[in-house]
């Protein structure tokens, strides 16, 4: 907000319209070379400024110049690179990181399952609300299952420590707290990765225990990836990419190991 007011002369806002904005965002775009997502939030501040604290209507503003998101290839371990990187994670991020990999999970699918998305028996894992809002079934990497099961077992005693303090509860999406008001407090919605201490909801003031930080895990990986001495600019997300690589190589269809 502060750029564009200077970039037009200090003008007031109010004294500015549609074509001041334009303006300065075309100027970002095309002389300042800002990348896409600088722009984007360049032109969310201006139109929260106009529509919500000036209350004005600046409309869409179709003919800016916007800057193009740039087309990158996506980085890829092999398959010995990934062993190497996950030889050196252990215990509960050594788990997540293989699920990442062996089951293609985004990052935060992995930090959101629940208990009752997993499942021993048939050997696949639920994700719910995935890309685009979409449910789908994927494969539970068996390399893990035997302390994925023992992880459970430590989380579930951890549950009924909670429960036994008078907690125990866990956020539950869209309006299944209403229509289930003790389901918040049972094993199957608890999440599969608890963040080591209880918060305070602000929106209830309920005392929960959320799901883990995606920063324990992005710290983790990034750790692995310099002791295993790759050169890549590997994440969280290139255990996906490579997860859908390999099986290509392999000769499988991606979409019928997820259907």
């Amino acid at each position: 907000m502060r750029r564009c007011i200077v970039f037009h002369g200090t003008r007031h806002p109010r004294e500015m319209g549609v074509q001041e904005v334009q303006q300065f965002l075309t100027h970002l775009a095309v002389e300042g070379h800002v990348a896409a997502s600088t722009q984007r939030q360049a032109l969310s501040a201006l139109l929260f400024l106009y529509q919500q604290v000036l209350q004005q209507d600046s409309g869409w503003m179709d003919e800016v110049v916007r800057a193009k998101p740039p087309q990158r290839v996506p980085v890829v371990l092999t398959q010995d690179e990934v062993a190497t990187v996950l030889r050196h994670l252990s215990g509960t991020t050594g788990i997540m990181a293989t699920l990442l990999y062996g089951a293609g999970l985004r990052l935060m699918e992995c930090l959101r399952l629940r208990v009752k998305d997993v499942d021993f028996l048939y050997n696949h894992i639920v994700v719910r609300d995935g890309k685009g809002q979409k449910d789908r079934v994927t494969r539970l990497p068996q390399t893990i299952k035997a302390p994925f099961q023992r992880h459970l077992a430590d989380v579930k005693k951890l549950h009924e420590q909670d429960l036994q303090a008078g907690a125990g509860h866990v956020y539950l999406p869209d309006a299944l707290e209403r229509t289930y008001p003790h389901a918040s407090r049972e094993w199957a919605w608890q999440y599969v990765f608890p963040a080591a201490q209880l918060s305070r909801d602000p929106r209830t003031g309920l005392i929960r225990r959320h799901h883990v930080h995606k920063l324990v895990l992005q710290r983790a990986v990034q750790a692995a990836v310099r002791k295993a001495e790759i050169p890549k600019g590997a994440s969280c997300h290139t255990f996906r990419h490579s997860f859908a690589t390999h099986l290509l190589e392999a000769g499988y269809d991606i979409r019928t190991v997820q259907a």
